[in-house]
């Protein structure tokens, strides 16, 4: 029985790329160059699985591929508005994602983000790599302390709960949050949490903001100017989430005047773009999308998406279907 024809958008750990090998007759992109439109449907003609990633657009254009023989897209990666799920439910296509296996990881990227910020980190280390550093002295490059401060979360899923657990048990922080579907009491109880009628009361009260809602039509630019007002001047706004959820050009115009203290982002709308104005900051921390970026998180996100795609195609529901 021949093996089911897989092809992989980017390139992938070396440990997940073997595994695939041995399971699948693969198309790697070993040059990995993002793939064209005309790409990913001639993909979507002779494959009968394609993995994306979060950074392929798979639009309803892209699955108008004809003749169409993929059967799944298993996603690399636990975010999923990169993929128009209408058009790939019309088309009979499955798709899976990667849930769970980079929520710690994710975390960990929101709380350096946090702590940079509040620290001046970047910026400092700026200073040190350019030699402006002239010694200590007792007013040089003043931060904000983040223990005992409190913590707003806008979502309050798997990543959320990270973050909060660290920085309740780890940094003291009091932690509120606002979610439509909020965890159950006992977690909330864990964390010692409060949760807000509102986003708007979360971000009023919260001396760090960060986000961990989906991307979308229910979020896009949720986070706007009106909403950046409602922020204490001194506070911060974390995003490690999706780059839409905020209106970038509201953002720098609420840097630029002082009406928030400053913003540490992983991900940004129409990345990898970045306005020229953030770049020029000091009170912004800029990472290139590294929220699960560590060796064993892709392993693991990888070897999930085989697990769903083999499933499929052993006759099994996949673990992580979404479609």
């Amino acid at each position: 029985m021949s093996k089911p024809k897989v092809i992989v958008t980017r390139k992938w750990p070396a440990a997940v790329e073997e595994k695939l090998k041995e399971h699948f007759d693969v198309q790697l992109n070993e040059d990995d160059i993002p793939m064209t439109t005309e790409q990913l449907q001639q993909a979507l003609r002779t494959a009968d699985a394609v993995c994306p990633t979060v950074s392929d657009s798979i639009s309803a254009e892209v699955l108008s591929a004809e003749p169409m023989n993929a059967k799944i897209l298993g996603n690399f990666g636990v975010g999923f508005n990169h993929i128009d799920l209408g058009a790939a439910k019309q088309n009979d296509l499955v798709v899976t994602n990667t849930p769970e296996v980079l929520t710690d990881c994710t975390a960990d990227t929101a709380m350096t983000l946090m702590l940079m910020v509040a620290r001046r980190a970047g910026e400092g280390e700026r200073q040190v790599r350019n030699k402006q550093w002239t010694g200590w002295r007792p007013t040089h490059m003043m931060g904000t302390k983040v223990t005992g401060k409190t913590l707003g979360l806008i979502g309050m899923g798997r990543i959320a709960r990270a973050m909060a657990h660290k920085a309740y048990h780890g940094f003291g922080m009091k932690i509120i949050f606002s979610d439509p579907y909020p965890p159950p009491q006992n977690v909330v109880d864990s964390l010692n949490a409060v949760a807000r009628d509102s986003v708007d009361e979360v971000l009023q009260e919260a001396d760090f903001v960060s986000l961990h809602c989906p991307g979308g039509k229910e979020t896009y630019h949720l986070i706007n100017s009106e909403r950046l007002a409602l922020m204490k001047p001194a506070a911060f706004l974390i995003n490690s989430a999706r780059g839409d959820v905020i209106d970038l050009s509201a953002l720098i115009k609420a840097l630029n005047e002082g009406t928030i203290a400053g913003a540490g982002l992983d991900v940004f709308e129409g990345e990898p773009a970045v306005p020229d104005a953030l770049l020029a900051m000091e009170n912004v921390v800029l990472f290139p999308h590294l929220g699960s970026a560590t060796i064993e998180t892709r392993v693991e996100m990888g070897m999930r998406v085989i697990e769903n795609i083999k499933a499929f195609f052993d006759g099994d529901e996949p673990r992580d279907r979404v479609v």
